[in-house]
């Protein structure tokens, strides 16, 4: 095996997703670099490989430390496998700081490509995947959801977002609020036992996930927004009700966001009926 760094992609569930050519790097690699040493670890005595080697945890809290640690053992001649406790390393996982020092400093880096969690759930949803945005993991706290939201809901493209069960109902109702009825989809069990997609509205999953409540990781993904026909689009009236109601600034950013026309346009006709009032 050709001496650098090897990123392995591990199984999401089954672990007859596992490649022979990952179970062939894993088996000979001199070091492994790992999210958690244990969950590494039971892989291996799952997989039917000798953990009779280092196990070097690379996290989120100590990768920017590790990462030179790890260049230096490849540089010495080691061979390194990074893998993170499940699936493709560096998709919302520990590494890209890792695989970037190693480019800036010329030590080998190859990809041994496997299971995706983001890839698996477009697979099974049913929504469009000839353009898709990952976007990672939903904040937490509700503001922050909320302007994430906020931020992508008129982008042309399925979005898709990573969120752990007990937070699913919230982030659906956050989601109501901003998607409106956009079809959206959500993932679990991705390739385990109990596998399961759901589509519907916010509202409809909602209702789903309360009368079965779930477990786990899951993957949420929302449907592109409907295309406009802009022709058909009365800007002028509907500025002159914005501009009734509120700020010509405030009157301008909702009608961009509502119709997805361009906001110099949008403002310059805006001033244009302002001044007519003057």
């Amino acid at each position: 095996m050709k001496n650098g760094l090897y990123i392995v992609a591990t199984p999401i569930g089954n672990l007859a997703d596992i490649s022979a050519r990952a179970k062939e790097v894993l088996a000979e690699a001199d070091a492994i670099a790992c999210e958690d040493t244990r969950v590494t670890r039971k892989l291996f005595s799952l997989l039917g490989l000798s953990a009779a080697k280092p196990f070097i945890t690379c996290q989120d809290h100590n990768e920017e430390q590790q990462a030179q640690s790890l260049i230096d053992l490849v540089k010495e001649g080691k061979t390194l496998a990074l893998v993170s406790d499940a699936g493709s390393p560096l998709i919302s996982d520990p590494g890209y700081k890792l695989i970037r020092r190693c480019r800036e400093q010329g030590v080998k880096v190859w990809t041994v490509p496997g299971c995706c969690a983001v890839i698996s759930a477009l697979q099974l949803s049913g929504l469009p995947t000839n353009r898709f945005m990952f976007a990672g993991f939903i904040p937490n706290k509700d503001k922050a959801r909320s302007d994430l939201f906020n931020e992508l809901k008129n982008i042309n493209t399925t979005l898709v977002f990573y969120e752990t069960a007990p937070r699913i109902v919230k982030t659906l109702t956050a989601a109501a609020g901003v998607f409106g009825n956009r079809e959206i989809a959500v993932a679990r069990e991705i390739t385990k036992l109990y596998e399961e997609c759901v589509n519907g509205t916010a509202e409809e999953l909602i209702a789903h996930f309360e009368e079965n409540p779930p477990k786990g990781e899951m993957v949420l993904m929302v449907a592109p927004p409907e295309e406009i026909d802009r022709e058909k689009i009365d800007t002028d009236a509907l500025l002159r009700e914005k501009l009734g109601l509120m700020p010509l600034k405030t009157a301008v950013k909702e009608v961009v966001e509502q119709t997805g026309l361009n906001k110099n346009d949008v403002y310059a006709q805006a001033l244009k009926i302002k001044n007519e009032n003057l």
